[in-house]
């Protein structure tokens, strides 16, 4: 079992006829991780049957999710046609369980008449994640949103008012309502909401390859469907909307829709 920093990167050289090919990256291959990484252009790559799409530079990028299993397998089709496959060793991590009290008993258990709101929302959110541009974003990395003191971590199980929840699949970090939020890597906004039922004010940016940032919580939004955004350019603040006891941001990095470990793809928080 590792920590949530973990193995800090990686990387695999494969012969192919004769030639070094390389495929390089950089990230942990553990539950939660997220690789970011770069090939031969021309290279076709396929994580456990699930296309991996290789950007004209070779940029690539995947994630695995909270309870991956032990192994998986990455495919590799080099521009000259060979094809090697590897099996990855996927690190397994503790998680711990993070108790909430005195939250609205509507917001643990909704109410029947906005059950079909909360499924509207879902599904919006889930469509604003699938978008993929095919320019490869995320290969600048990511940097924090915000910085705070961190009031949640990914992979946790929460117990809310006594109840036991779905694992906590992002970072939550505390500040002031107000304390400006930053886009964590360029983007294209697919989705800013102002009220959802739990997330409250949400930004999901996409960050190409079907790489995605979402920002929960917002108290403000300044930006819009279709806005281009640079990375550390403002695109809301921190509030206490939706499901909280307290303002701060929940921030989750996807991808293909499998949340990821924020601090796995961050580098150290700076100093606020």
């Amino acid at each position: 079992m590792i920590g949530r920093r973990g193995i800090l990167g990686c990387a695999l050289c494969l012969l192919a006829a004769g030639e070094a090919q390389a495929l390089e990256w950089t990230g942990p291959i553990a539950q939660g991780g997220f690789v970011r990484g770069r090939t031969a252009p021309g290279t076709r790559l396929s994580l456990d049957g699930v296309p991996v799409r290789v950007g004209r530079a070779g940029e690539f990028a995947f994630g695995f999710g909270r309870d991956a299993k032990p192994e998986s397998t990455l495919a590799i089709t080099w521009p000259d046609g060979r094809r090697e496959t590897r099996t990855l060793a996927v690190a397994r991590r503790a998680w711990i369980e993070q108790a909430i009290s005195g939250l609205p008993p509507a917001m643990v258990a909704p109410p029947p008449e906005t059950l079909e709101r909360i499924a509207r929302e879902r599904e919006l959110i889930r469509a604003a994640r699938r978008h993929e541009t095919l320019e490869p974003l995320f290969a600048a990395g990511f940097i924090w949103p915000a910085t705070g003191r961190i009031s949640g971590v990914f992979g946790s199980r929460r117990i809310l008012n006594g109840e036991p929840r779905a694992p906590h699949l992002g970072l939550d970090i505390a500040r002031p309502v107000g304390t400006p939020v930053v886009a964590a890597a360029p983007g294209i906004v697919r989705l800013a909401e102002a009220d959802l039922y739990f997330q409250g004010g949400t930004i999901i940016l996409d960050h190409g390859h079907g790489v995605s940032s979402s920002y929960l919580h917002l108290s403000r939004l300044d930006v819009a469907v279709g806005a281009r955004v640079a990375q550390g350019e403002t695109i809301g603040a921190i509030g206490a909307t939706g499901r909280v006891t307290g303002p701060h941001l929940h921030f989750e990095i996807g991808w293909r829709g499998i949340p990821v470990d924020p601090e796995m793809a961050l580098p150290p928080m700076p100093q606020s």
